[in-house]
C-alpha cells in the first residue's frame, strides 16, 4: 500500500529546470513538499526519499496524510516506531 501511494505521489509530481541549472520537483497536493537536484533522475531520487520520510513522520505523529488517486494511509492509533 505504501509503494502504491509513492509511484501514485510521483505520478501527480512536476519537475522544473531552475535557472541556476538545478532541478525542482513537487507534488500536486502535497503542500510543501518538494526535493531538488543537480539532474533530473537525482531529483526523482530526492524527491522519493523526501516523499518516504514525510510519510513515516506523519505516520508516525498520527498526521493525516492526503488521498491520491483514491489511496488512502490512515495512521494507526496503534502505530509504533522501533528502533533497530
Amino acid at each position: 500500500m505504501l509503494s502504491d501511494y509513492i509511484q501514485a505521489a510521483l505520478n501527480h509530481s512536476s519537475y522544473e529546470l531552475m535557472k541556476n541549472g538545478r532541478f525542482f520537483a513537487s507534488v500536486e497536493g502535497l503542500k510543501g513538499l518538494w526535493a531538488d537536484g543537480d539532474t533530473l533522475e537525482e531529483c526523482r531520487r530526492n524527491l522519493i526519499d523526501t516523499l518516504e520520510d514525510w510519510l513515516f513522520i506523519s505516520l508516525s505523529e498520527k498526521i493525516p496524510i492526503p488521498t491520491i488517486d483514491n489511496i488512502e494511509l490512515i495512521p494507526n492509533q496503534s502505530l509504533e516506531v522501533v528502533d533497530a
